[in-house]
C-alpha cells in the first residue's frame, strides 16, 4: 500500500488535482445557473411557460463557455512551450502536468459533447413549450389552479402584440410555422454550431486519424465555424425574463395568482421583459485572439527560409533530413511540424528532432508509410534507385513551424533515466543519446545525468537497421572517452525472426558483436520482464529519483505507468513521462 500511496503522490496527484478542480468548476457553474434560473425572480413567467427546461439549458451553456474558453490553449503550442520555460523552476511533477496538454484537449471536447446534448435536448422540449402555449385551451375537467395557469400563459403570449408592448415567446403566432423555429439566430446557429462539432469529433477517432490523418485535419478546422457561430449564437437574446424596472411594479408572484384579465385593477401593469445579453464571447474571446497570435506565428515561421542540407535514405524506408535555419535552436526531445508547398499549402505534420542540440543543423527522420511521406520522398528525389539523392539547391521549399517541447526536456534533471522506445517511437531518444555524449566530452560540464538505460523494443529484424548505425557510433565514442558505462543497451527483437535466422543467432552467441545490430550489447529476443527490471534499478540506486521516458504504443504505455507507481517507495521515485504530441 505504501508503494502505491507514493507512486499515485509522484506520478498521479498533480493530474488529479488538475482534473478535479477542472471537474469541480464545472459542477459549480452547472449548478450554479441551474439555481439562478430555477429561482431568479427575473424568470418567472419564463418557467411558467418553460419549467425546469429553463434552467436545464441555460446550466450546460455555462459550462459549454468555460470549456470553449479552455480547449483551445492545450494546443497553442507556443504558449505551452512558454509555460514550460517559465516553470522550469518549479517542481518537476507540476512541469508534468503540461504533458497531459492532448489529453486535457479531449477532456474538455468530451464535456462539450456533453453539454451540448443536455443544452439541445433542453432547448427542443423549450421549443415545443413555447410553440403549444398557443394550442392550451381550458377544459372543463380543469381544476381551477389548472385554469389559472392556463389564463396565466395565454396572457404571457399575447404580450408584445401590441405595438408598445414587450414580449416574452420569441416565437410570434403571426409568423409561427414548423420551420420558423429555425429562422431564429439561436435556432440556425445552433444547428451549425451542433454539425460542426459533429464532424469534428467523429473525425477525431483513432483510427481516422491514423489511417485517414487529412481527414482529421481538414475537418478539425471546422473549430473556425464552431466559434464563429457560437459568438453570434446568442445575439438575439431569445432567452427574455422580467426587466428589474419592471419587477418593481409588477410582482410576478403575487400577480400570477390574480386573473391576469383584472391586473390593471390589482395594480399589476403589464410586465416588461428584455434578453439576457450575450455572455459567450466574453469567455472565448481571450483564447480565440491568442490562437490568432499561434497562426500569426506560424505564418511568420512559414516565410522564413529553411535550408535542406543534406537527405540521407537508411534502410526499412527511413529518410533522414537535415536542415538549416536561422534563430533555430531546440532542445533533446522537442519536435517540429513541417509542411512542403509543393505537396500541399495547408497539410502541417509533426516529426521528432533527432539532433542534439549541440549539433550546428537539426534533422528529422521520416518512415515513408502514408500518402503526404510518400509524396515527400518524391519531391526529395529520395524514391530513385540508387542512394544519391538530389543536392540541396534542388530540394524543394519546406516550412518549419517550432519547436516545441516535450517530456524528454526534463531527462538531465535526473540521476537515472530509463528511456524505452517502441519501433519509430525510439526517435525522440536519437537526440537524447546523442546529446548525452556531446555533454560528457566537455569536462568542465558537470552532469545531474549519471546513467540512461536505453531500451528499444522492436517487432521485426529490418527495424533495427536505420537507427542500428547511431548506437554502434555512440558506442564507439563513449568507448573512446572511457564512459562506456554511461548508456547501457538493452534491445529486444518480439517477433520476426524465422528458423534460419534462429540458428545463424545461436551460430554467432561467441561473437564479441551482435549478429543483428553489431552491438557489444547483444540482443534479447522476446518482451522484457520490466517487474524485474524496475525493481533491480531501485536496488541499484536506493534513496534516487529516477525518470522513465518512453515515446511508442498505448499498451506498453501503461505497463511502464503501472511498474513506475508499483516501485516507487522507500527513498526510490520513479518519475513516469510520455512523449505525447
Amino acid at each position: 500500500m505504501n508503494a502505491r500511496l507514493n507512486g499515485f503522490l509522484v506520478n498521479e496527484f498533480p493530474k488529479y488535482i488538475v482534473f478535479l478542480l477542472w471537474l469541480g468548476l464545472n459542477g459549480f457553474l452547472f449548478g450554479y445557473y441551474y439555481n439562478f434560473y430555477n429561482t431568479k425572480k427575473t424568470f418567472f413567467y419564463t418557467r411558467v411557460l418553460l419549467g425546469p427546461a429553463l434552467a436545464l439549458a441555460r446550466a450546460p451553456a455555462a459550462c459549454l463557455n468555460l470549456n470553449c474558453l479552455l480547449v483551445l490553449l492545450p494546443v497553442c503550442r507556443n504558449l505551452l512551450s512558454l509555460f514550460r520555460k517559465a516553470c522550469m523552476c518549479c517542481p518537476r511533477r507540476i512541469r508534468r502536468v503540461l504533458d497531459k496538454n492532448i489529453k486535457f484537449h479531449r477532456m474538455c471536447a468530451y464535456m462539450i459533447v456533453l453539454m451540448t446534448l443536455i443544452h439541445y435536448f433542453a432547448h427542443c422540449f423549450n421549443v415545443d413549450f413555447f410553440t403549444s402555449a398557443y394550442q392550451s385551451k381550458i377544459l372543463a375537467t380543469d381544476t381551477p389552479a389548472i385554469i389559472q395557469q392556463k389564463k396565466l400563459i395565454a396572457k404571457l403570449i399575447q404580450i408584445g402584440n401590441n405595438g408598445n408592448e414587450t414580449y416574452l415567446n420569441p416565437i410570434r403566432k403571426s409568423v409561427f410555422s414548423v420551420g420558423a423555429v429555425f429562422l431564429l439566430t439561436g435556432g440556425w446557429t445552433g444547428v451549425i454550431i451542433t454539425l460542426s462539432l459533429f464532424f469534428m469529433v467523429t473525425s477525431s477517432l483513432e483510427f481516422i486519424r491514423r489511417s485517414y490523418f487529412e481527414v482529421f485535419w481538414f475537418t478539425h478546422h471546422l473549430f473556425i465555424v464552431f466559434y464563429g457561430f457560437l459568438v453570434v449564437h446568442g445575439i438575439s437574446m431569445q432567452v427574455r425574463g422580467q426587466t428589474p424596472q419592471s419587477l418593481t411594479v409588477h410582482d410576478p408572484i403575487r400577480c400570477s395568482t390574480i386573473d391576469p384579465a383584472t391586473w390593471s385593477q390589482n395594480n399589476c401593469p403589464t410586465p416588461v421583459f428584455a434578453g439576457s445579453p450575450p455572455m459567450t464571447w466574453k469567455w472565448v474571446i481571450a483564447p480565440m485572439v491568442l490562437y490568432v497570435i499561434e497562426r500569426i506565428i506560424r505564418l511568420v515561421r512559414f516565410n522564413q527560409q529553411v535550408e535542406v542540407l543534406k537527405v540521407i535514405k537508411h534502410p526499412s524506408r527511413v529518410l533522414e533530413i537535415q536542415m538549416r535555419k536561422n534563430g533555430f535552436f531546440a532542445e533533446v526531445g522537442q519536435y517540429v511540424f513541417i509542411m512542403c508547398p509543393q505537396l500541399s499549402q495547408l497539410e502541417w505534420h509533426p516529426f521528432t528532432l533527432t539532433s542534439a542540440p549541440e549539433e550546428d543543423y537539426f534533422s528529422i527522420h521520416v518512415r515513408i508509410v502514408g500518402d503526404w511521406t510518400t509524396g515527400l520522398s518524391k519531391v526529395l528525389g529520395a524514391d530513385e534507385a540508387g542512394n544519391e539523392v538530389q543536392p540541396s539547391w534542388k530540394m524543394p521549399r519546406l516550412a518549419i513551424d517550432g519547436p516545441f517541447g516535450t517530456a524528454s526536456e526534463d531527462v538531465f534533471n535526473y540521476p537515472v533515466a530509463i528511456c524505452v522506445g517502441s519501433g519509430i517511437g525510439v526517435t525522440p531518444f536519437a537526440s537524447l543519446l546523442k546529446s548525452v555524449w556531446y555533454k560528457n566530452l566537455n569536462p568542465e560540464h558537470e552532469m545531474v545525468l549519471k546513467k540512461v538505460y536505453f531500451f528499444w523494443i522492436c517487432p521485426e529484424t529490418h527495424a533495427f537497421e536505420w537507427f542500428g548505425d547511431l548506437l554502434k557510433y555512440l558506442e564507439r565514442q563513449l568507448t573512446e572517452i572511457g564512459r562506456q558505462d554511461l548508456i547501457e543497451y538493452h534491445i529486444y527483437l518480439t517477433r520476426g525472426w524465422d528458423h534460419k535466422q534462429a540458428k545463424a543467432i545461436y551460430a554467432h552467441e561467441e561473437d564479441t558483436h551482435d549478429v543483428i545490430t553489431g552491438l557489444e550489447q547483444k540482443t534479447n529476443y522476446g518482451r522484457p520482464n520490466w517487474d524485474e527490471i524496475f525493481s533491480k534499478t531501485a536496488r541499484d540506486y536506493p534513496n534516487t529519483h529516477i525518470g522513465v521516458f518512453f515515446c511508442g504504443v498505448a499498451a506498453l504505455s501503461a505497463k511502464l505507468h503501472k511498474m513506475s507507481n508499483k516501485h516507487s517507495g522507500g527513498g526510490v521515485y520513479f518519475h513516469y513521462n510520455k512523449e505525447n504530441f
